[in-house]
């Protein structure tokens, strides 16, 4: 059954900035539905001119671009709580792509009523204003560990945001969290060969700093894995608005 915003089993995480009656229901009001896409399956295409637009409720997907030989570049992964689609609805198309790694299910929003909603509710408009900005420093962020991070550097960091991003959300149980995604997903998303991607994450369970198995994250010693990655610990835990 669609899940209601009132009822949105995400919407009252601590990682979210609360909502008022007015935004929920307007929020109500601007949803047409939901999708539910099976793993590996494209949901946005690069190139595409979407008239959909959507919010993550359940599983986590990537975002990538592609060179004309194939090889491809991760720009960040797709948690619950994430917007996708906004590209289309500004640029026109989508110069990205995004892909499910697990079955997911999505809050559907059409892309032509995307500008009266935010006439008729500016405060939504500046949320996006805000999501668009961190996306921002994400990529600077990203850019800085491609080009001067190690490889155990470059690792610990994106464990280290995955981890607070994935525990603010409700979703550590058992010492880890949900990170069901390929090693030559991270390895694209980090620049790194994946037979360099493996010896660095053999060597980090060997120091007892952080695993990474059968699609589930541990992280051992948050500490000396912030230390590691020369990053400040709760970067990843930010309270963000959800559309």
């Amino acid at each position: 059954m669609t899940v209601k915003c009132r009822t949105c089993p995400i919407r009252r995480r601590d990682c979210f900035i609360p909502m008022t009656e007015g935004e929920v229901a307007a929020m109500e009001r601007f949803k047409t539905g939901e999708l539910t896409v099976d793993g590996r399956s494209s949901i946005l295409m690069e190139g595409s001119n979407s008239p959909q637009l959507f919010t993550v409720l359940e599983g986590q997907g990537l975002r990538y671009k592609t060179l004309p030989d194939g090889r491809r570049q991760v720009i960040s992964f797709v948690f619950p709580g994430d917007f996708v689609g906004l590209q289309a609805g500004v640029m026109a198309e989508m110069r990205h792509s995004v892909e499910s790694s697990t079955r997911m299910r999505l809050c559907v929003f059409e892309r032509a009523n995307l500008w009266a909603f935010f006439r008729d509710n500016p405060e939504r408009a500046f949320d996006l204003t805000w999501l668009s900005a961190v996306e921002e420093h994400f990529l600077g962020e990203n850019v800085l560990t491609l080009g001067q991070r190690s490889a155990a550097e470059r690792i610990a960091w994106a464990f280290l945001r995955i981890w607070e991003r994935l525990d603010a959300l409700g979703l550590r149980t058992n010492g880890s969290v949900p990170f069901p995604h390929r090693q030559q997903d991270l390895a694209d998303a980090l620049g790194l060969s994946l037979v360099h991607t493996n010896k660095t994450l053999a060597k980090l369970r060997r120091e007892q700093i952080a695993g990474w198995s059968d699609g589930r994250l541990t992280v051992l010693d948050t500490a000396r894995l912030a230390e590691l990655a020369q990053a400040e610990e709760g970067e990843g835990a930010h309270r963000r608005p959800l559309l």
